[in-house]
């Protein structure tokens, strides 16, 4: 009996530019390694492109080769970049990864970002608006929930509002991820950095889920089944898809001008919502930490806009 394996093949982001076909080819596969095979989350991979092929854009304006690049010449362009601390800061992280291949493939001696200094910057709050208490409880108010698709949104937006999880990570939700614990329910998030989370669903939001599933009439079990699954244009039925992160964001723009309310807010809002008033009732860092997926304290206290161990006792003193 012979078994098949089908394989996806990422075709390369773009036609190898100049610069890197005159290095050789162990520039090619340095670049080519770097690209397909040493950045495997998406989000990273788009922004280190862009930073990687301005920078290779700019080498090949100034008539500078691969292994010409010196620490001066990277300091100076990292001065002449546009753009904040933070996005000067990531574009050196960018270099310093790619140089490093380019090092280890032997096509430059040594790399010209490792000794380049990335500039300071301090945040003391996030910059992310919070919806607060009174506007998020409207905003779940106003969805007509007489339909699946109503139904589907509100659990969504409950969600973000009683668990404060990532946008990314509601939409990977998986129907095995909804685990029946016998005397409750959880939720296991699969967040940034291969984490995993599973947070228990308090007793309102677990009503809005199951009005969803029973709605949606999910029959599929699988371990690839989505939880939340995508609309048929603007019928109220749903189709086999998954709901994407970006259908969420713009189906969360509807929703706070359906309420009248500022379309400003996005689902990192809720993040802000949730940690803000869990601090203000004192429930301890540590907890408030987890609950985030934070890997440092400091994160979560950036999300506190009160100058401006998580247990169901805890979600259920999210007071929206």
């Amino acid at each position: 009996m012979s078994t098949s394996t089908h394989l996806t093949i990422r075709q390369p982001h773009n036609k190898t530019p100049a610069i890197i076909q005159r290095g050789g080819g162990n520039a090619q596969l340095a670049y080519d390694e770097f690209f397909q095979a040493t950045l495997s989350n998406t989000h990273t991979r788009r922004a280190y492109s862009r930073v990687v092929h301005r920078f290779l854009a700019w080498c090949q304006t100034n008539a500078i080769e691969l292994r010409q690049v010196t620490p001066g010449l990277a300091g100076t362009y990292l001065q002449e970049l546009d753009g904040s601390s933070p996005t000067k800061n990531q574009a050196l992280a960018a270099l310093r990864h790619f140089f490093d291949a380019l090092v280890l493939r032997h096509v430059v001696p040594l790399n010209a970002f490792a000794s380049v200094r990335g500039q300071q910057h301090r945040i003391i709050e996030g910059k992310t608006p919070e919806i607060s208490i009174d506007q998020a409880r409207k905003l779940l108010r106003s969805i007509d929930s007489s339909h699946v698709v109503g139904l589907r949104d509100r659990a969504v937006l409950g969600v973000l509002a009683y668990t404060g999880a990532r946008i990314g990570a509601v939409a990977q939700l998986r129907l095995v991820d909804y685990r029946n614990m016998g005397d409750s329910r959880t939720l296991r998030f699969k967040e940034k950095g291969g984490k995993e989370r599973e947070i228990p669903v308090r007793h309102d939001l677990e009503g809005w889920l199951r009005d969803y599933l029973v709605a949606a009439e999910i029959t599929d079990v699988s371990r690839t089944t989505p939880f939340f699954r995508a609309a048929h244009g603007k019928q109220r039925r749903l189709t086999q898809e998954a709901y994407s992160a970006h259908s969420m964001r713009r189906m969360l723009k509807r929703r706070l001008t359906d309420a009248g309310l500022p379309a400003l807010f996005s689902p990192h809002s809720f993040r802000v919502a949730v940690v803000t008033d869990l601090l203000k009732q004192d429930v301890p860092l540590e907890d408030v930490q987890y609950l985030a997926g934070h890997s440092n304290p400091k994160t979560t206290q950036i999300y506190d806009r009160r100058r401006r161990r998580v247990t169901r006792n805890i979600v259920e003193r999210i007071s929206i």
